[in-house]
Formats: C-alpha cells, sequence, structure tokens
C-alpha cells in the first residue's frame, strides 16, 4: 500500500473545518452520510493492502462492508430529521477517523506491541459491528422507508466479483432495516439474480448471516415477505454448498409452518424446497418431526389447491417412504387410498406423481402391492393407457413401469388387467406409440408373456404373435432380443403355434433372419428354439424343409452349434429323410 496514499487522506481529513469539534453540525445534513459513506469506503479499500494482522483486518473489513451498505441505504435520508441518527453519524465518522490512525500505525509498522495493537483492532471491530446494529436497530423502528432508499444498480453481466458481493450486501442491509415494501423488493432482487447467474449463489454462501436471515423471514407475518423468501430458498436450495447451511440454519420447520399457513403460492414453493432437502433421507426426519408428513398428506387429499402444488407434495411423500417407520406411518393414514385417488386425477401431472409414489411404497412389499390392488389401482393404470385419453410419453412410461411391477407377481392381478383391456392397450402401443414407449410396451409384453401358459394363450388370441415377429429385425439388439424370448415362450402353447405356422411369412421371417450375417448367437438360439417347437406339427416342419434355407441350419449344425444340429435331426427324422438325404447327419 502507498504510504502516500493514507498521507494524502490525512491532509483531505485535517482540511475539513475543524472535523472533531464540527461533527454534530457536519451529520446535521445529508452531507454527514456522505462524508461517513466516503470515509468507510476509503477504510475498506485501505484495508486490502495491509499485510499485518490479516485475520484482524478481515473481520474489520466485513464489519466497514455491513455498515456501508446500511450508510448508501439511508444515504438520501436527511439526518437532521432525527438527532438519534445524527448523533450515530457523528460516531460512525469520529470511529473511521480512530481507525485512520491504525491503519497508519499497521502500514508503517509504528505500533509498540503486537498485542496491545491486537487489543486495539479488536475493539475498534467491535466498534463499527455496535454501529451497523445501531443503525439497523434506527432503520427497523420505522426512520428508514422506501420513499428515503437509494436503490443500487444491479451488477452487469461481466461484473467482478467485488461489484456483485457489494450489490448482495447491499440487498442483505435492506432485507435486514427495511420496511416491508423494501424487504419484498430486495428478497426480489436476489431471487433474479441466483436464478440468472450462479455466482451470487457462491456469493451467499460467503457472506455471513444472508443464509440465516432468510430462514428468518420464511417466519415473517407479512406475506409478501415471507413469498418472497421462500421464493429464494427455493432456488439455492438447489445448490449443494447452500443445503448443509439451510440445514444448518434449522429451514426445515419454518418451510413447514409455510405449508401450514402460507399462500400458495409460498406454499409451492416451500414444497419444491423441501423436494431437494428430502432427496437425502438424513433429512426426512426433520421434516417427519416438525409434522411435515401429516402436513404433505393433508394437501394431496385437499381439492383447494392446484395440481402443481399436489404433484410436488407427492414427491417430498415419494422421498420419505424410503425411511420405513414414515412408510408405516403413511400406511396408517390411508396413503393408499389417497394416492389411488390422485391417479385418477386429470391433472397429468398429479397421475404421474401419485403413480410414482405407489410404485416407490410398493417396491419389495407384497403387502403394500396387494393394497394397491384392492384399492383400484390396476383400474386407474390402466386407465392412463387408454387411447381416447390425451396422454404424454412420460405418463404411458410411468403407468407401463407401474404395471410391470405391481402386477405380474400375482396371477389374479393379471386377470385384472385382462378383464381391464389392459391386452388391447398394449398391443395398441406396440403398434402405434413413439419409438421410447413402443420399445417399453414391448419389454412389458415379453415379461408378461413368460407369467402362464395362460397368459400365452391370451396374447396369442389378442395378436401379439405378428408384432413380435415384425421386431425381430428392430435396429435395437435389446427389443430384437426380447421379442425373439418372447416369442419362443409363445409358440410352445399348441394353439399358438399352429396360429403362427398358418402364416407363412412368418417362418420365412425367422429362416431370413437366421441367414443374415452377424446375428447374435442369444438372438440365433431364440430363433432355432423357435423353429424347434414348430417343427412339432406336421406343417411347421414340411414348410421348414421346402423354404429353400435349410443350407442355412446345415452349416450352423457343422459349426457344432448345438441347436442346429437338434433340428437337423429333427428334420432328418421318418418321412423328411429322403427329402433330406444330402444333408449332414450326426
Amino acid at each position: 500500500m502507498s504510504k502516500s496514499l493514507i498521507r494524502n487522506r490525512k491532509k483531505e481529513k485535517m482540511g475539513r473545518e475543524n472535523p472533531r469539534k464540527d461533527h454534530s453540525l457536519e451529520a446535521s445534513s445529508k452531507s454527514g452520510i456522505r462524508q461517513a459513506i466516503e470515509d468507510i469506503s476509503a477504510l475498506i479499500s485501505l484495508s486490502h493492502g495491509i499485510k499485518v494482522f490479516s485475520g484482524k483486518w478481515k473481520l474489520i473489513r466485513s464489519r466497514l462492508e455491513e455498515l456501508n451498505s446500511g450508510l448508501i441505504a439511508v444515504e438520501n435520508c436527511d439526518s437532521s430529521q432525527n438527532p438519534i441518527l445524527s448523533g450515530l453519524i457523528s460516531a460512525i465518522i469520529i470511529t473511521a477517523n480512530d481507525c485512520y490512525d491504525l491503519v497508519r500505525r499497521c502500514v508503517d509498522l509504528s505500533y509498540s506491541g503486537k498485542l496491545l495493537m491486537q487489543s486495539d483492532l479488536d475493539v475498534m471491530a467491535a466498534k463499527f459491528d455496535l454501529h451497523a446494529k445501531n443503525l439497523s436497530g434506527i432503520c427497523t423502528a420505522g426512520i428508514l422507508t422506501h420513499a428515503f432508499a437509494i436503490v443500487v444498480s444491479r451488477p452487469g453481466v461481466n461484473a467482478c466479483k467485488d461489484d456483485m458481493r457489494f450489490f448482495v450486501r447491499d440487498l442483505l442491509t435492506r432485507m435486514k432495516i427495511g420496511d416491508t415494501e423494501m424487504k419484498s423488493q430486495a428478497l426480489a432482487n436476489l431471487h433474479d439474480v441466483v436464478v440468472e447467474d450462479e455466482r451470487y449463489v457462491k456469493i451467499i454462501v460467503e457472506i455471513d448471516d444472508i443464509v440465516n436471515l432468510l430462514v428468518n423471514l420464511l417466519n415473517s407475518p407479512e406475506m409478501e415477505v415471507q413469498v418472497e423468501a421462500v421464493k429464494v430458498v427455493s432456488v439455492i436450495s438447489g445448490f449443494d454448498s447452500c443445503k448443509s447451511l439451510l440445514i444448518g440454519a434449522g429451514v426445515i420447520g419454518p418451510l413447514i409452518r409455510v405449508l401450514e399457513g402460507g399462500t400458495e403460492l409460498s406454499k409451492e414453493a416451500a414444497v419444491r424446497s423441501l423436494q431437494k432437502f428430502t432427496e437425502n433421507s438424513d433429512n426426512a426426519w426433520s421434516v417427519s418431526a416438525h409434522g411435515g408428513v401429516t402436513t404433505l398428506l393433508r394437501i394431496c387429499t385437499s381439492s383447494d389447491f392446484r395440481g402443481e402444488l399436489i404433484s410436488t407434495a407427492c414427491g417430498v411423500l415419494r422421498n420419505l417412504v424410503r425411511v420405513e417407520e414414515i412408510k408405516r406411518f403413511m400406511l396408517e393414514e390411508d396413503a393408499i387410498s389417497t394416492f389411488v385417488k390422485l391417479a385418477r386425477s386429470n391433472d397429468e401431472a398429479v397421475q404421474i406423481s401419485s403413480v410414482v409414489f405407489l410404485h416407490n411404497i410398493a417396491s419389495g412389499d407384497e403387502s403394500v402391492r396387494q393394497l394397491i390392488v384392492q384399492e383400484g389401482g390396476i383400474r386407474a393404470l390402466v386407465r392412463m393407457l387408454d387411447p381416447k385419453y390425451s396422454s404424454t410419453v412420460k405418463s404411458r412410461e410411468v403407468a407401463l413401469r407401474a404395471i410391470e411391477n405391481l402386477c405380474f407377481s400375482s396371477a389374479s392381478s393379471i386377470a385384472l388387467l385382462v378383464n381391464y383391456g389392459f391386452m388391447d392397450q398394449l398391443l395398441f402401443l406396440i403398434q402405434n406409440g413413439e419409438a421410447l414407449v413402443q420399445e417399453l410396451a414391448m419389454k412389458v409384453a415379453s415379461r408378461l408373456s413368460g407369467t402362464s401358459e395362460e397368459t400365452k394363450r391370451t396374447m396369442g388370441d389378442a395378436g401379439f404373435m405378428p408384432e413380435f415377429v415384425r421386431f425381430l429385425d428392430a435396429k435395437s439388439f435389446e427389443v430384437r432380443e426380447m421379442a425373439a424370448e418372447a416369442l419362443s415362450g409363445m409358440v410352445l402353447v399348441p394353439k399358438n403355434r399352429k396360429r403362427f405356422v398358418q402364416d407363412d411369412g412368418n417362418i420365412s421371417s425367422l429362416l431370413q433372419l437366421l441367414d443374415q450375417e452377424g446375428v447374435n448367437s442369444d438372438n440365433r438360439k431364440f430363433l432355432l428354439s423357435i423353429l424347434m417347437s414348430l417343427t412339432s406339427c406336421n406343417s411347421g416342419r414340411t414348410k421348414i424343409a421346402n423354404s429353400g434355407y435349410l443350407k442355412t441350419i446345415e452349416k450352423l449344425a457343422e459349426a457344432e452349434v448345438s441347436d442346429a444340429k437338434r433340428l437337423v435331426k429333427k428334420l432328418s427324422t421318418n418321412r423328411f429323410r429322403r427329402l433330406l438325404s444330402g444333408i449332414w447327419h450326426s
């Protein structure tokens, strides 16, 4: 730091008319506040260059920045209107003068002892801290109103960190000392910057008190302040750096109270925050301890709220069911009945959230699965797939996954699916669905076909086999394998086998696929298994023998492919021996 800068500063101050004696006169006008701002700003700048007692000066600088924000907020307030404010401004200027002396001695290294200087610096930090608190108290008492406040301009996109930090500190001061309108506006401005620029989130983490203040403002009796505060919390709770600070500041309780008594807008922001916090199950007990589970269930059962609030509340409860004790409490509170009803909602977001909740709460628990069935869950899920209703890919995806996981473990549940027309809807999705839905529907159909022989017959009657044949040549290897595996199981049923053989194109398609180069060994295994099953009927053996692809099967048999060898043996017996006299024999 340049010593001449300190000397110039000292001369400048000495040039004022008897500053020590005339502070009260100078502070009786707006120029007194301006002088205090200039003195404090200069001290902040000078403190950065001090090389000794850096920890002490960092603390003093923090107090100076807080005080400076408060002074800027009241700059156009005439201090002569209030003798208390006038006296405080005078005291601040005197303390600033004393601080210049400490700056000089630290720069010149002219202090008499380290311990004494450390003590002097502690006293100075305490004085500035007291000034900041007194200024806050005066303004909170009603002296500062929105009409008096000077608005600090928001830094530009390429602003440096110091400018951004100064802006946030100014907002912090307004949140502390402003009236209702000023607090609300400061919170709204803070919300805007953290949404648009993540760098402001880092600054919030670095500045003392701001997180604690935000949590305290959640309890504000002024609804407009509460709404703006919870909106800010909702944004910063999405950052790991802020989550732990918010939890440490006790944010869960105030958020639950917002859910219980806030406006619908503030409730929506609060529940979004809770959803982020409960991604970590360690926070689940805190939500439960503050009565949050009951409050969230009450929201889900009410018809007074919008779909956005209900669907997000479902999301929080979905996170909470990972804790077994909370899950049991929900079951005792009749949560299954509530969420089955929500699955019938006309609001798709609510539908999706409620079905995912049911999926999660029933995971690995057969008794809960049965309870969902008893409450009419299967009908609600099948309804979501009905082509008569306009549904998104996400809605159909969620419904299909839930059906697969909730219904296929029980013959009675599968029977209900059939009764409710699920087969027709599943076939429709395979034939006409979007690519993602088609693939998922194929997976569900493949797994369904493996549940029982009766299901295989039902699916054969419904017309699934031609679709399985079509998907044997799909681009996705996984889809091809699912189709082949399902078809190999379907043709084990005599009725399905007979129906399959009647269509000449089916066997031809299988043999063409088998003749392709680069056929995956697993897929080839299923294709040969299907052909082997078809040889159980005369017409199937005849069509295979007359197909013109026997050389392909022969080559596979010669390559020691066991399934191909067995197929050749089967085709070479009895009255087909003469037709295949030239074919390889084992």
